[in-house]
């Protein structure tokens, strides 16, 4: 008869980043008896990093005392549930390793998970505050610690500052974040502040400029515009590193920024402007005028793209998506300044939010002007700034 096991994991961080630990515990089904014990201090770490650590400790666990047994895993974090369940993508970078380790010590038709709430989980919950005490003192966890060594839930961090509350996508949805708030348990969120390079001779003109056009310097007024945004952003000090557009009027901008504020600046190609084609130059009317079916089919349709081989919405869509990515993976948990154009800021906001691509067409955003947007670690997204030109005036 196939052997049946029950693991149980948990995992906390004192300050989410802070210290942190896992512990896990295999158990008998029928009796409750503890088969096999799990922890370890793990440095400094998010909740959800030391849940998926905790679990993979756990299953190796099990693994080791019957590699052919059937695993119930039972855990507090819906998150790690739910992801390892399949019902919610794995969007964070931190978390994609650890998932597919934890998927490779049994196969998958051994292992099932069940969400429990914490008040269930209090064997690995305990043993994960004793882990994380025990590095605090600078010793290792071992079975059996002294019960003064043991803090319990109650008076320490809790082990898992559960993810009952995260909204995260399921598998089958669009890659479009999910709507809510994110969890407690989340961590330090990667915040992308995104910043409008300052005026072109081309701006107060509302003329066509994008990638493929003259590439145009800020105007005198644009290179003001650049030092007032720097002095704001260096008042409030919270900005860590700086990427922009490849183009000549956000590499001005970001510059006037990064000499106040001590930065280097990174070149992201996917942060360029769109790419209008035969429209470079030209004023809305002056498209309009010259080619009037091109520009209504360019309106109407995210797939239509600019006369001449220009790029449509949707392609931009794709290579800011795609950027986007790489930056939360690149920065996470740290404030970034993007230095960038109207597309890709608005294209920035609109998949924060979800919303449909002609939302690109209702949003005003300035010369110069501050947005933010913050990433956490289940995918979700939070708009927090749009069009801030306060410091402007």
């Amino acid at each position: 008869m196939t052997r049946r096991v029950i693991v149980e994991a948990d995992g906390g961080s004192r300050g989410n980043p802070g210290p942190a630990g896992y512990g896990a515990v295999v158990l008998d089904p029928g009796t409750g008896e503890p088969l096999a014990e799990a922890a370890e201090y793990i440095g400094t770490a998010t909740n959800n990093v030391a849940e998926y650590k905790g679990l993979i400790a756990g299953l190796r666990a099990a693994h080791a005392l019957d590699p052919e047994a059937r695993v119930q895993v039972r855990m507090d974090s819906k998150l790690v549930v739910e992801q390892m369940s399949g019902r919610w993508k794995i969007k964070h970078p931190d978390m994609r390793p650890l998932a597919a380790e934890a998927a490779s010590v049994f196969p998958s038709g051994q292992v099932t998970y069940e969400w429990i709430p914490r008040e269930r989980n209090k064997h690995a919950d305990r043993l994960a505050n004793e882990a994380m005490d025990a590095g605090q003192r600078g010793e290792r966890w071992s079975p059996g610690a002294p019960a003064e060594a043991r803090a319990p839930a109650s008076a320490s961090a809790s082990a898992s500052a559960s993810a009952d509350d995260a909204i995260a996508e399921p598998a089958t949805e669009a890659k479009s974040p999910a709507r809510g708030w994110g969890a407690a348990d989340l961590g330090t969120p990667a915040t992308f502040v995104l910043l409008r390079h300052g005026e072109t001779a081309l701006t107060p003109e509302k003329r066509f400029s994008g990638s493929g056009g003259t590439d145009p310097e800020l105007s005198p007024v644009g290179r003001r515009q650049a030092e007032l945004v720097a002095s704001a952003l260096a008042a409030r000090g919270t900005v860590q590193a700086i990427v922009s557009s490849p183009l000549r009027r956000c590499r001005e901008t970001a510059g006037a920024v990064a000499a106040r504020l001590g930065l280097e600046v990174r070149i992201e190609e996917g942060l360029r402007e769109t790419d209008f084609g035969a429209w470079e130059g030209l004023t809305f009317a002056e498209a309009k005028e010259r080619y009037p079916d091109d520009l209504d089919a360019w309106l109407s349709s995210t797939k239509a793209a600019p006369t001449g081989g220009g790029e449509s919405f949707a392609t931009v869509a794709r290579r800011v998506a795609a950027s986007r990515d790489q930056l939360i993976a690149r920065y996470g948990g740290r404030t970034v300044l993007l230095v960038t154009h109207v597309t890709p800021i608005k294209t920035l906001v609109r998949l924060a939010l979800g919303a449909p691509p002609d939302s690109l067409f209702r949003m005003e955003l300035s010369a110069a002007s501050l947005s933010a947007v913050a990433y956490y670690a289940d995918g979700n997204a939070s708009l927090r700034l749009l069009n801030d030109t306060a410091h402007l005036r």
